[in-house]
């Protein structure tokens, strides 16, 4: 069986390998004004895993409703765990990890699981374009950053009445982001790196080689916990330099949450990686498409 990747928004993809269906994520459902990505929450009907990077509602919200629905076992960290339990998924359906932990998910797949950074989110309001170089913010203690934070919550308040009503519902009462993870996916076919959010610790990433690496290109890249100095472009062609991939695909990077997000050019992406990791192709992908991930590496 051929390994396939869909897209299916923001940072949420389906990955069916050796008769696996393993959702990447689960945020699927979003407002109205944004485009949609062929599929809702109700029209799925088959997940074996849903392995989540990270505890914010556009990574996590939809996971319960999938995994009540399809009796799929849900991985991620301990407060996405809490989040689903609380969501009414069976704790014999959760699997929590730190970082660290190898993980079965058939005879002929496994994931590894790595502690991983949040973008810093905190340190802007709207996303800025892939090409926009960043400076400063660096030494920026906790509490402020939790303030920033607030602020940057005061401001999506005020994104009008469909914003409003849509992080009403997909309110799941997230204590942060619960630590960024970070998943490397073994398979009879190749080897998948999924990041779902733009940060790193440089020790972990560098002594990764995956065939194929997804990376999140959205807002400010967080690289050991301090702000790039330079653009999100430069950031995911530093990070496909340490991995060094046969194969890129981006995700995150769709205007997800319209007012807030925005559709990320791709084309200085697509620059800095010929110079940064020229053997890198990058795979740009559409919704729903089911690419053969692993094909011709």
């Amino acid at each position: 069986m051929t390994a396939t990747l869909d897209w299916l928004g923001c940072a949420t993809f389906r990955l069916t390998t050796s008769n696996l269906v393993i959702f990447l994520d689960a945020y699927i459902d979003r407002v109205p004004s944004a485009t949609p990505v062929g599929i809702t929450v109700d029209e799925i009907d088959r997940a074996d895993w849903i392995v989540v990077g990270h505890s914010h509602f556009d990574h996590l919200y939809g996971a319960e409703r999938i995994a009540r629905k399809t009796g799929a076992t849900v991985i991620g960290s301990y407060e996405s765990v809490r989040i689903m339990e609380a969501q009414g998924v069976p704790l014999a359906q959760l699997m929590p990890v730190a970082g660290g932990e190898k993980v079965r998910l058939s005879d002929e797949v496994t994931v590894d699981a790595y502690p991983s950074q949040h973008s810093c989110v905190w340190s802007h309001r709207q996303m800025p374009e892939a090409d926009a170089v960043c400076l400063g913010d660096l030494g920026v203690i906790y509490q402020e950053q939790q303030a920033r934070l607030q602020e940057l919550w005061k401001y999506l308040g005020s994104a009008g009445d469909e914003v409003v009503a849509h992080l009403k519902a997909s309110a799941q009462g997230a204590l942060g982001d619960g630590g960024a993870l970070l998943y490397l996916f073994d398979t009879p076919e190749g080897s998948l790196l999924y990041q779902d959010t733009s940060g790193h610790w440089s020790g972990i990433l560098r002594n990764l080689r995956p065939d194929v690496a997804i990376l999140a290109a959205a807002g400010r890249g967080n690289i050991d916990g301090e702000p790039i100095q330079g653009s999100l472009a430069q950031f995911v062609a530093r990070q496909a330099d340490m991995l060094r991939p046969r194969r890129v695909v981006l995700s995150h990077h769709d205007d997800w949450l319209p007012g807030f997000s925005r559709a990320v050019d791709t084309a200085p992406i697509r620059a800095e990686l010929a110079k940064w990791a020229p053997r890198t192709e990058l795979l740009e992908m559409g919704y729903l498409q089911a690419s053969p991930i692993f094909a011709e590496l």
